[in-house]
């Protein structure tokens, strides 16, 4: 169901935090401090991290920056500080909730199930593939870090594509997927698009090609380097 980081150096706070959280089915792994939370997740990264502000080592302040920098993850900050300030510097460095101790079970509970649904779903939106990074949520297309710009249908169809790399899409799912169930055009629409992506490819160095399978469809696959 998901595995979750907990770091606080309170051992009781601890203690609540993983019974909470393994009757609700989640894997928790616990450590007293930032230093030794990024260790673990060196070794086994986690879904979900919940991190105390005040620990020893590195605060939970140092923890959530390098959190932010090197893993993609949903990041909860748990502290008995209730500021504002505390609030929107946890939020800055990026902190995507923040819950006041004490805590009630059931809030935690719901604000861990929020914050995983919501990265999940962000997730199934993005996709890399030859070095190509594409947003479906935010349309951003990003070449080896460049962003490009192309059009709607182009967008949509190479993200399809990319979505099944190495599988072979029939001209008609493609069609139904990219212009809609009612589309009246011309086939030919199509390979126009395709042929357009295969041109941006050349331009963009790009490491992946849409092979034309006779008789079925497409299919993306990724050019081997060398």
């Amino acid at each position: 169901m998901g595995y979750i980081l907990v770091a606080d150096d309170d051992p009781h706070i601890r203690e609540l935090v993983r019974l909470i959280l393994e009757k609700e089915g989640y894997l928790v792994s616990e450590t007293s401090d930032g230093a030794e939370a990024m260790a673990l997740m060196g070794a086994s990264p986690a879904d979900l991290a919940i991190i105390d502000l005040m620990m020893p080592n590195m605060d939970g302040w140092e923890l959530c920056r390098h959190l932010r920098k090197d893993h993609d993850l949903p990041i909860l900050m748990l502290t008995a500080k209730g500021e504002l300030n505390d609030k929107l510097r946890g939020f800055h460095i990026g902190a995507d909730d923040y819950l006041v101790k004490p805590f009630d079970p059931a809030e935690l509970a719901v604000r861990v199930r929020a914050l995983l649904k919501r990265y999940r779903i962000a997730s199934s939106q993005q996709i890399t593939v030859g070095g190509i990074m594409m947003d479906r949520g935010t349309y951003q297309l990003k070449v080896n870090g460049e962003p490009h710009n192309i059009p709607p249908k182009e967008f949509e169809l190479l993200f399809m594509l990319m979505s099944h790399n190495g599988r072979t899409l029939s001209r008609g799912s493609l069609i139904e997927s990219v212009w809609g169930y009612d589309f009246d055009g011309n086939e030919r629409t199509l390979d126009v698009h395709v042929n357009r992506l295969r041109e941006r490819f050349a331009d963009w160095n790009a490491s992946i090609k849409i092979r034309t399978i006779r008789g079925l469809g497409y299919r993306l696959e990724t050019e081997a380097a060398g």
